[in-house]
């Protein structure tokens, strides 16, 4: 899906529907400028917060992040196909994911499976791909136990993200509530979530895991902590899926002294720098990596123009990062000096309502 060439991409946006959203936006996005042109809605569903685009571009998949359908306490997961020309959404099925709450879903990288976390429940679920793009029903579901020390956000576990490494081989589950990132092996040929040796990481006591990412080297990765404001770095061995926590960083200016809560985290496709999102403070922290050792040390911290920038994403290329900032509809663009890593507002500012998750795929 990274495609340096690309002229435009489309970018699609989902949000929550709770009165200004209607649901999913779609973009065309000038890979030169930054610059958004609107294309479409796809409307009538609720709270498509977050999406994922499976590996050739041609089908989208976005959670409907509730506690209850049609009486049953469950989320349900869409399945759209894409037309690439004018980027509008065709609804292709919904099928359930078997807990409450969805909040996050990636599809492997085979374009197979649709794997889902679902927060309110504390479970992941995985959701079969059909030919066509539709889903099938569940082949898999695994409910997560525990708590720990944040008596407001952690009696209970919390998924917060699901995401599959490089090799395809390990899925790896945020637990905000229990705080571990959860590994279980990928069985793709059955669609199931195997228990695997070392069956997960520990983070600080309160840190609140929740998005997850890796370095492209394939050797590192990230969990940023919402309710601490940390991101923790990771020695990742490949072979056998084992986390090993190495170091662990503020997203906040030692000069904080409001509320705030961490939300995303991503990684330049250049393995350079990484970014996180603070919600509350309303900026983008900014790491360099260190290429050997896959350490964090801090850049400097960027105002997303706007509030509560629960996430944001990064051009294929690696030239911008969009910001989605929820509280104030806006998704706002910056280009990245890939020399330093820091981050530079184009003016490019696009009023979408209650944005929650950028998606991207060259056209």
């Amino acid at each position: 899906m990274r495609d340096s060439c690309s002229a435009e991409y489309l970018v699609f946006v989902g949000t929550y529907t709770g009165g200004r959203s209607e649901a999913i936006f779609s973009f065309r996005m000038d890979a030169g400028t930054g610059t958004l042109e609107p294309l479409s809605v796809t409307s009538g569903f609720h709270n498509p917060s977050f999406l994922a685009v499976e590996p050739q571009g041609r089908f989208l998949y976005a959670v409907s992040e509730v506690s209850e359908t049609r009486g049953s306490a469950h989320g349900v997961v869409n399945a759209f196909s894409i037309t690439r020309e004018t980027g509008e959404l065709a609804l292709l099925n919904q099928e359930s994911c078997l807990g409450p709450g969805p909040c996050h879903l990636v599809v492997d990288h085979t374009g197979r499976f649709v794997l889902v976390a679902n927060y309110v429940g504390g479970s992941a679920c995985v959701l079969p791909i059909r030919e066509d793009g539709s889903l099938g029903e569940a082949t898999d579901f695994v409910q997560h136990e525990g708590s720990s020390v944040n008596p407001d956000r952690q009696i209970a576990p919390h998924a917060h993200s699901f995401n599959v490494d490089p090799g395809n081989r390990f899925g790896f589950v945020a637990d905000l509530g229990i705080d571990k990132v959860m590994v279980y092996k990928l069985d793709l040929e059955n669609g199931k979530l195997l228990p695997n040796e070392v069956p997960g990481c520990e983070v600080k006591a309160g840190a609140g895991p929740r998005h997850f990412d890796f370095h492209p080297d394939g050797r590192h990765a990230y969990v940023i902590n919402e309710l601490d404001s940390t991101v923790t770095a990771f020695d990742y061995e490949p072979e056998t899926g084992t986390l090993n926590a190495k170091q662990t960083v503020p997203t906040l200016p030692e000069d904080f002294e409001g509320t705030s809560t961490c939300a995303d985290v991503h990684v330049s496709p250049s393995g350079k720098f990484l970014y996180g999102s603070n919600r509350g403070h309303d900026s983008i922290a900014i790491f360099a990596i260190d290429q050997r050792t896959g350490e964090l040390a801090v850049v400097g911290h960027q105002s997303t123009q706007g509030e509560t920038p629960r996430n944001f994403a990064i051009e294929p290329a690696g030239n911008f990062i969009l910001a989605a900032n929820q509280d104030s509809d806006t998704i706002v663009t910056f280009r990245i000096d890939q020399e330093a890593g820091k981050l530079d507002a184009t003016g490019q500012v696009t009023q979408v309502p209650m944005p929650v998750c950028i998606k991207m795929i060259p056209i």
